[in-house]
């Protein structure tokens, strides 16, 4: 069925085009014309500023029942803090963690959430994930957590009791692809650090994801903790012991590298290596800032991640984006660096070929699956007058002035809510808790 969103102001190709009709047809944008040219079901939001939707390239959604653990703890103490609360995680409570995570990421404008689960051994707690992703309708890339290096002591904030047989979990992985097959979730894998894979593992996990092309997420040098740690035991730092697994390749996500050093990053790019950017939760937990201006200078594709509500503590994708860019700008002392378009295209397709989802660039795309923000800046008066419309998104932007939610076409968000999930039992559900 075609629909439209008629007459709005759509950010496409780089410059916003006022009394445009959005054309989607099978879920996709087929056509951004002038308004008026076609008739079909519309979806208004009268006065609608049009952007694409966020891909959120990084979070934890079980951490959404995690607000504020370990406050003010470095990173290595907050993980295990966190690992404590993850081996308690039941199919419940992750079902209510995944609507409420997948729910406050759209009402800021998220259509595509890239899920690192921790690994688990219960298939109930995934199946619950699953089900709490297809109840929300947010597009997802859900990564099932992978690890075969135990470590009794916890030394490296991975919580042993969670592991299991590598092929038991490639097995899971297979069986979760199956029973994902045509919805909006994708299924990938997630590495908790590269202490955590021995060699033999980067090896059976890299052939698994080559085979069914399928993107893997890694927590990388968020701390020097992963260099110390792979030094320790492999006498190497943890981008070249990726690198000696063969562990480095286009369909590789890796999340935060804050501790990149000019040699790492130059190996991540020659290797087509995806950077995902956590600004917050950096900040949150006192890693410090990733150097993005040099990446984007020197190639690498890098995207915007909002991490886990443990440790941002919201799923505020806004507020992420606004962050991003002033972070970088207090740290060189540049207020020239990274305006509205060049953070969209970093928020909304920087990594989305390591992902395996389609290319967007310079705005809504055509071709690319009709995933979009609706914008009414009258929705909140702190945002008025708009003299810049991006401008206006990146510095004043907020929950508030997102009206219209769209994944694929389908309306998921309206009037700021959502249309699918009953958000006064969702709140009566989280208030037990």
């Amino acid at each position: 069925m075609t629909r439209i969103v008629p007459d709005a102001t759509v950010f496409t190709g780089g410059v916003w085009k006022p009394h445009s009709d959005i054309v989607i047809d099978a879920g996709t944008v087929v056509a951004v014309e002038p308004a008026g040219t076609r008739t079909a079901a519309s979806v208004t939001a009268p006065g609608a500023h049009v952007i694409p939707g966020f891909v959120n390239t990084h979070t934890h959604l079980q951490q959404s029942l995690m607000r504020g653990v370990a406050e003010c703890t470095p990173l290595l103490e907050w993980l295990l803090a966190v690992g404590e609360r993850s081996v308690a995680i039941t199919p419940e409570r992750a079902y209510l963690a995944t609507v409420a995570a997948s729910l406050e990421a759209l009402r800021s404008g998220t259509t595509t959430l890239v899920e690192h689960m921790w690994p688990h051994p219960s298939t109930e707690v995934h199946d619950a994930v699953i089900r709490g992703l297809r109840d929300t309708g947010v597009r997802a890339v859900l990564g099932r957590g992978v690890a075969d290096r135990p470590d009794a002591t916890r030394r490296w904030g991975f919580e042993p009791t969670l592991m299991q047989p590598l092929p038991e979990v490639l097995e899971h992985i297979d069986e979760m692809r199956s029973a994902v097959t045509g919805s909006t979730i994708t299924m990938a894998a997630a590495v908790p650090n590269p202490r955590s894979l021995t060699g033999d593992g980067m090896s059976a996990l890299r052939a698994f994801a080559t085979d069914r092309s399928m993107a893997v997420s890694i927590h990388l040098l968020e701390t020097v903790t992963d260099d110390t740690m792979c030094r320790e035991h492999a006498g190497v730092g943890a981008v070249d012991y990726l690198a000696g697994g063969d562990f480095l390749w286009d369909r590789l996500l890796a999340v935060h590298c804050v501790e990149v050093s000019d040699r790492d990053r130059a190996v991540l790019r020659d290797h087509g290596v995806g950077i995902s950017h956590n600004p917050l939760s950096n900040m949150r937990l006192g890693s410090g800032v990733a150097p993005v201006p040099a990446m984007l200078a020197e190639g690498l594709r890098v995207g915007l991640g909002v991490d886990g509500a443990a440790s941002n503590d919201t799923q505020n994708m806004m507020e992420t984006f606004r962050i991003g860019s002033y972070l970088q700008r207090a740290t060189h002392r540049r207020a020239d660096l990274l305006g509205f378009a060049e953070m969209l295209d970093i928020a909304c397709g920087g990594v989305n070929t390591t992902l395996g989802l389609p290319e967007v660039a310079g705005g809504v795309t055509v071709g690319a699956p009709a995933d979009l923000t609706l914008i009414r800046f009258d929705r909140d008066y702190a945002t008025l007058p708009v003299t810049d419309p991006g401008a206006s998104i990146l510095t004043t932007g907020s929950p508030a002035i997102v009206d219209t939610v769209l994944v694929g076409g389908e309306v998921v968000i309206a009037d700021g809510h959502s249309t699918r999930v009953d958000e006064a039992e969702l709140i009566a559900a989280l208030r037990t808790l």
